[in-house]
């Protein structure tokens, strides 16, 4: 039999659908409570033995959202970078749990998570990339809860979103990024700061560099490694941040004798420091040869030289990597080049991010074809 109604009470039905045997023979069934008419429960398990035939049918999960968040992180756990992962156990944690961790899965409804997306916008006051990010999260689940047929639907497939605001983009003009490196001149990290603006590496790319990386006599750098620090305390390396991170770049001779100069000071540091110098092999490290951490960097070197008359105080240290690609598309270089600079994906997020900056290449473009084509000969 593979389905039936049983009477349970004053309009109220047991509907059992026969969804196969436990492994000792025992036959397992899918109980479903109907309250209404007999009508009404035929109804329901037509329906469920349609679906049944047709593969569809889905029993629908019991457990709460929360335990569900559990199982599913663990699947993830392996597959995304450590700080990623961490960002998914956050962002659920503060913002999913509280408000739908006890909700049964089955029973979570699109209007209950949109509820959540509005208090986080109108309530909390967060921003549209915020409530974006949680919805992915949450999102990312949901949708492997519809592929392990523990849910007919992703709720949050259903789910209006905020509309995203695009943030100007800060970065130096070429006037401000001469002062910058004037001012950065004596600087101690001279020489990393000259780098990032140069290639258009990510901090935890430049900060990762070892000296094997750096060819000082075909004048490139290689890109192999990030450098992540990790919640709990300590660092490691990690596989750059797509496949087309992991790049080799063309440096400038300027940039080349700077990284001569800092290698000459980090040896004679060495040097007095003996043994208790840690050798990692690290470009830019900490006294001791650890890692260097980004905040010291920014906090005591790079808002230090922030501080001069004619640079914006509010620059972030990955604004360099933008101020390298918006001078390089300003001057009218490939954006495919500079995509490649930059480790990017796909030329189009290199367009898609850096899009303030079309407006003037299109005039540029129509400047050169007006000397091409109507210009007197």
């Amino acid at each position: 039999m593979a389905g039936q109604i049983i009477k349970r009470g004053d309009k109220r039905w047991l509907v059992r659908v026969f969804t196969g045997r436990e492994a000792d023979g025992k036959r397992r069934y899918f109980n479903k409570s109907i309250h209404g008419t007999k009508k009404d429960a035929q109804k329901w398990l037509t329906a469920a033995l349609r679906d049944q035939d047709m593969g569809v049918f889905v029993e629908p999960a019991s457990m709460p959202l929360t335990d569900y968040l559990d199982k599913w992180l663990l699947t993830v756990k392996h597959r995304v970078r450590e700080r990623t992962f961490d960002s998914y156990e956050w962002l659920l944690e503060k913002y999913v749990r509280p408000t739908l961790g006890q909700k049964r899965l089955c029973d979570l409804k699109a209007v209950e998570v949109q509820k959540v997306y509005n208090s986080l916008t109108e309530d909390k006051k967060l921003s549209a990339k915020t409530v974006r990010h949680v919805h992915q999260v949450l999102s990312s689940a949901l949708n492997q809860a519809v592929k392990w047929r523990l849910v007919v639907q992703n709720p949050c497939s259903l789910c209006e979103l905020p509309r995203r605001v695009r943030k100007e983009m800060l970065c130096l003009s070429a006037e401000e990024t001469k002062l910058f490196l004037e001012k950065a001149r004596e600087d101690k990290w001279y020489s990393a700061f000259l780098l990032a603006l140069e290639t258009g590496m990510r901090p935890e790319e430049y900060l990762g560099l070892k000296w094997s990386d750096i060819d000082f006599d075909r004048g490139f750098v290689t890109v192999r490694r990030a450098l992540v620090w990790l919640k709990g305390g300590g660092w490691k390396f990690e596989e750059p941040k797509t496949s087309q991170s992991r790049r080799t770049i063309p440096v400038t001779s300027s940039a080349l004798t700077a990284l001569k100069r800092h290698k000459v000071d980090q040896a004679e540091h060495i040097l007095k420091l003996g043994a208790d110098y840690q050798k990692n092999d690290l470009v830019f490290a900490s006294e001791t040869g650890t890692p260097l951490l980004w905040r010291n960097l920014r906090n005591r070197h790079f808002k230090k030289i922030l501080e001069n008359d004619g640079l914006p105080k509010s620059l972030r240290l990955y604004d360099l990597r933008h101020t390298c690609a918006t001078l390089l598309l300003s001057a009218g270089v490939n954006p495919k080049i500079v995509s490649e600079r930059l480790g990017h994906a796909s030329v189009v997020l290199t367009l898609d991010t850096y899009s303030h900056v079309l407006p003037n290449m299109q005039q540029a473009a129509t400047d050169e074809i007006e000397r091409m084509l109507h210009a007197a000969s």
